[in-house]
């Protein structure tokens, strides 16, 4: 006889599954009454480089994927505190870049506008405000300066419905160089915690509708294999899945619909970083002021893995079968390796010594076996070994392979490209070293078909391969630029 589940179970989970047909159901209806309607939500940030990095990117493109109509400004001054926004209402200053998403999805900027212009551009359905990053934490400071402006918004909003939101921002990279990073004593955890605490207060101080929990997003994210990299520069967002994952947050809180079941992807975002963030977004929603950990998205994964790890550097577009390092300064990593079939290796790449910036000049058409797509053959991470370039002089750049197994063997290949009309070497040189060192160069210049091979090589004790990238002793440029373009990973 088989074993069925119990009658009341059964019947549990058919309550519940009708529970969130209906609930969905009408939440879909409100929108296309909405979408039928014409209605035009309007939203307006009243901050800085963090309402930039929540609302100007991505949140047009996941309500325009429901149909529904929007309006996205920002009044951004970079670093704006609270206490500057008050300063400038006081004295009517025309001061803030007024940055607005029309309903065609194209965004215009004023300058020199002010709080009360904007107020009146539009009947705002909802009005944010945010305290700048290192004070984020403080709560005596928004409790000294957010009355003062709410109460000069509310005065003004001419929509007599408006909401009024206050968005929670995130906590710093662990490694974050950013000097207000003292206030919480460089600690990433104390400072979340901070940030929550003046978020779950702030409807104490001034009456919010809603607060988007976009740091407990970014906190929840971190979870993942994706780790600590959902900054740029350990303070602003990651341009691709850090933005799209505040932008979730606000879809949801704002639209009051689950943005897991939004079909918008950016292109820069693989279909996993794009489950993440909004996994990351839809938690943070229903628990604002706690770190849900995201359990699917850690796993360590096997090293030993039959298939290619393909890792690109620089600002190609997403591939779901290809790792992408974007950031090129010392400490950027991807924490777990995907391999080509998309399962985690548990292989971790850091950038230990950085290079000197990026670019997309490389050659395209490229015939190598990584079979790379043109924007990863185009893209390279370079330094510069001779003269100073961007300001700096960068001799040589650090790779470090972590979580490699020490009884196998690897072979690692590196392609290297510059599209150039001079005849110039571009060599490269490579220093992979493991439990022995392998010296290989390759010449970047118009580099369409070579690639560099180390064969076999086991790694230290320590589970660990470093690789050195510097300019090859052939290298005729003038800077002594050297590139990285792209590298692949094979366990024997």
């Amino acid at each position: 006889m088989k074993n069925p589940i119990s009658r009341r179970a059964f019947l549990m989970k058919i309550k519940l599954w009708l529970v969130f047909l209906l609930v969905n159901l009408s939440a879909f209806h409100a929108l296309s009454v909405q979408a039928q309607s014409g209605k035009v939500t309007k939203i307006l940030a009243i901050g800085n480089s963090f309402s930039e990095d929540g609302v100007e990117n991505y949140l047009y493109d996941l309500a325009k994927a429901d149909g529904i109509k929007v309006i996205i400004a920002n009044l951004y001054i970079g670093g704006a505190p609270l206490e500057l926004h008050v300063k400038n209402i006081r004295e009517n200053k025309a001061v803030y870049a007024y940055r607005k998403i029309g309903l065609n999805g194209i965004k215009n900027t004023t300058p020199k506008t002010s709080i009360e212009t904007a107020l009146a551009d539009e009947d705002w359905d909802y009005i944010s405000f945010q305290q700048a990053s290192p004070l984020s934490g403080q709560l005596t400071t928004v409790q000294e300066y957010l009355p003062e402006l709410f109460q000069y918004v509310k005065a003004r909003a001419k929509n007599p419905n408006v909401k009024y939101v206050y968005h929670q921002t995130w906590a710093y990279a662990k490694n974050s160089s950013h000097k207000g990073f003292v206030n919480y004593d460089r600690d990433q955890e104390k400072m979340y915690q901070a940030i929550v605490n003046v978020s779950r207060q702030v409807n104490t101080i001034v009456p919010i509708d809603i607060v988007v929990p976009a740091g407990t997003a970014i906190q929840n994210a971190r979870t993942s294999y994706i780790g600590d990299n959902l900054t740029r520069d350990g303070y602003h967002l990651d341009l691709n899945i850090g933005r799209f994952t505040a932008a979730s947050t606000w879809y949801e809180k704002i639209f009051n619909k689950p943005v897991i079941s939004n079909t918008f992807k950016p292109g820069t975002v693989t279909a996993k970083g794009a489950e993440i963030a909004k996994l990351a977004a839809h938690s943070a929603v229903l628990k604002p002021f706690e770190v849900t950990q995201l359990n699917a998205y850690q796993a360590k994964g096997n090293e030993l893995s039959k298939y290619p790890i393909y890792i690109g550097f620089g600002d190609a577009q997403a591939y779901d079968n290809w790792n992408n390092l974007t950031y090129f300064n010392s400490g950027s990593e991807v924490s777990n390796l995907l391999d080509e079939k998309g399962g985690f290796t548990g292989i971790k790449l850091t950038l230990v010594e950085g290079f000197n910036s990026k670019n997309t000049s490389g050659q395209k058409a490229t015939n190598t076996a990584l079979d790379m797509p043109d924007d990863i053959s185009a893209s390279s991470f370079y330094g510069n070994t001779k003269e100073v370039f961007n300001k700096k002089k960068v001799e040589r750049s650090v790779i470090k392979l972590s979580g490699l197994n020490p009884k196998k063997k690897y072979t690692i290949s590196y392609f290297s490209s510059r599209g150039a009309k001079d005849q110039e070497k571009r060599e490269t040189q490579f220093t992979t070293k493991g439990a022995k060192q392998v010296v290989s160069a390759i010449d970047a210049t118009n580099n369409k078909d070579q690639l560099v091979t180390v064969k076999n090589l086991s790694p230290d004790s320590n589970g660990d391969i470093v690789v050195d990238v510097t300019a090859g002793p052939n290298n005729t440029e003038k800077n002594g630029f050297y590139y990285l373009n792209a590298m692949c990973i094979l366990v024997k």
